[in-house]
């Protein structure tokens, strides 16, 4: 049986009760649809996710390949060389994004043009490398953004349907309890008056 609160039964009470009880519904809906509505963002942010989680797989697959083959051409040593004065191919921009009251950083990438080398010491397939590497940290930022938007939506979902079982199964009821409680009563004391009133009536016509 559900707890009801411990107040005095009055119709003053009563109203006020009443009053909450329909702002906790009216709560409770919006909660609902709160919810509602990220259970399907979480839904679609996951299979985006899944989508660039298997990208990335296979960009990090296919520039590891052109590294290796890089590497065994040009030899680490002229690598590491090479690479020392290459400028940034990649700029990343990190802004602030909200939905459905959700915060998460959204990651803006734009590729640069790739700067020039030399054509001694270095081997056709370095710039298939570089453009393979961009591709993959691009891929990468995304999939960063992705995972921590869903990673907060799902903290979200979950606090958010915290929040609705606690009105739907202990608040809400607890309040409804109270009002029948404070009906019964007020109800069982209006029947004493009456009793009371009629017998005083019958005593006074004796």
């Amino acid at each position: 049986m559900t707890q009801r609160l411990k107040i005095p039964p009055t119709k003053s009470t009563l109203l006020v009760l009443r009053r909450q009880v329909n702002f906790l519904q009216q709560g409770y809906a919006l909660l609902e649809r709160k919810r509602e509505l990220l259970t399907r963002l979480v839904s679609v942010q996951l299979k985006h996710y899944r989508t660039l989680r298997k990208e990335a797989r296979t960009s990090l697959v296919e520039a590891y390949r052109c590294l290796g083959i890089t590497q065994m051409r040009m030899g680490s040593k002229q690598l590491y060389q090479a690479v020392l004065g290459v400028g940034p191919a990649l700029r990343v921009n990190i802004l602030p994004r909200s939905s459905i009251g959700v915060e998460y950083p959204s990651v803006v990438t734009e590729t640069l043009p790739l700067q020039p080398m030399g054509l001694m010491g270095t081997d056709a397939s370095f710039d298939e490398t570089r453009l393979q590497l961009v591709r993959l940290a691009t891929i990468l930022a995304n999939l960063g953004e992705a995972e921590t938007a869903l990673r907060r939506m799902l903290a979200e979902q979950r606090k958010t349907q915290k929040r609705v079982n606690a009105l739907k199964y202990n608040v809400i009821p607890r309040y409804q309890t109270t009002i029948r409680f404070i009906q019964n009563s007020l109800e069982e004391e209006e029947r004493n008056t009456l009793f009371q009133i009629k017998l005083l009536c019958a005593q006074g016509r004796e």
